[in-house]
């Protein structure tokens, strides 16, 4: 039996450039015999954290939005993967509140041990990712888990990424997981 993904998209474009790697990962890992499931920050309700530490008694959170539904999906998984756009050398709002979100799944026991992140910026600087990988690898570690893989694809306009080998890098990393 293959492994549970589990990817977020956290680009506030719907078929935005880290989108569409997104997409491809998760094309490779279900060729690959992998379960997968998407979800797009864009198309659910999500609020800051309040930090009121209500989760960590509830097992939930105080919050009516639909991380609650989430929770559970995530906590069974066994690889995550972060899709970005960079803004200002930085994971996008979107997703660095999904990652402050996540606090009722800690220290509880998780199945996800794997972390893969795609990103995209329109940057020819490859080290314009790494202020997100380093953001990542601390919320990782609260979690024990590793970051396995990193892209980066560079793209400015909508589909640009189409022109670069990162669609095929990431359809790669979804089928070697």
């Amino acid at each position: 039996m293959g492994k549970k993904v589990f990817v977020v998209s956290s680009s506030p474009r719907k078929g935005g450039n880290s989108d569409f790697l997104a997409d491809e990962f998760a094309r490779g890992a279900r060729d690959a015999g992998h379960a997968v499931r998407k979800i797009e920050l864009c198309d659910i309700k999500l609020n800051f954290c309040k930090g009121c530490l209500y989760c960590q008694s509830h097992n939930r959170c105080i919050q009516k939005d639909d991380m609650n539904e989430i929770y559970s999906i995530i906590q069974h998984s066994n690889v995550l993967v972060f899709a970005t756009p960079i803004y200002y050398y930085e994971m996008s709002g979107q997703l660095k509140t999904f990652l402050d979100r996540m606090y009722p799944l800690m220290p509880k026991e998780n199945d996800f041990k794997t972390i893969y992140i795609l990103a995209t910026a329109s940057d020819e600087n490859k080290n314009a990712v790494d202020n997100i990988v380093n953001g990542i690898q601390g919320w990782a570690d609260c979690y024990d888990a590793n970051i396995a893989g990193v892209l980066y694809g560079e793209a400015t306009d909508i589909g640009d990424i189409k022109n670069t080998d990162a669609p095929y890098k990431a359809y790669i990393m979804g089928k070697t997981i």
